[in-house]
C-alpha cells in the first residue's frame, strides 16, 4: 500500500471500478503507483457470469482525472462471441453473435466523512 502523505488534503471522493479480471491487476498497480490506496474485491458479471473486480478507491476529487487516466490506459475492451440460438432455424443452432466486453464502469460518490485509523 502507498504511504500517504501527510500534505495532501483528505479524500472527498470514493470511485468504485469494475474492471474484467485480467484488468485487474495492471489497473491496480497503476492506481497505486499514483498514490491512490486500492481496495480490491471479487465479483461476477451479470450478464456472462464473468469474474471481475471491484476497486474501490479513495482520492481528493483534484486527482479525478489523474484515476481516469490511469483507467483508460489500463483496463482496454474486448470482442467476445455468445452462442445464441437462430430462432427462424428447425433445430436450435447457436449463432456466433459478438458482444464488447470489458473497459472500466466507474460509480462515484462523494464523501462526507474519512478516517483512518
Amino acid at each position: 500500500m502507498a504511504k500517504k502523505d501527510k500534505t495532501s488534503p483528505a479524500p472527498d471522493l470514493c470511485m468504485w471500478v469494475v474492471v474484467q479480471a485480467q484488468d485487474a491487476e495492471n489497473a491496480e498497480a497503476a492506481l497505486m503507483e499514483l498514490g491512490f490506496p486500492v481496495t480490491r474485491l471479487p465479483s461476477y458479471g451479470g450478464f456472462l457470469g464473468r469474474r471481475n473486480a471491484t476497486l474501490l478507491i479513495a482520492l481528493h476529487s483534484s486527482r479525478r482525472q489523474q484515476a481516469l487516466n490511469a483507467l483508460h490506459e489500463t483496463c482496454r475492451q474486448r470482442v467476445e462471441y455468445i452462442a445464441v440460438p437462430l430462432e427462424s432455424a428447425p433445430l436450435p443452432l447457436p449463432t456466433p453473435t459478438p458482444i464488447t466486453i470489458g473497459g472500466a464502469t466507474i460509480f462515484e460518490m462523494e464523501i462526507e466523512h474519512y478516517e483512518e485509523l
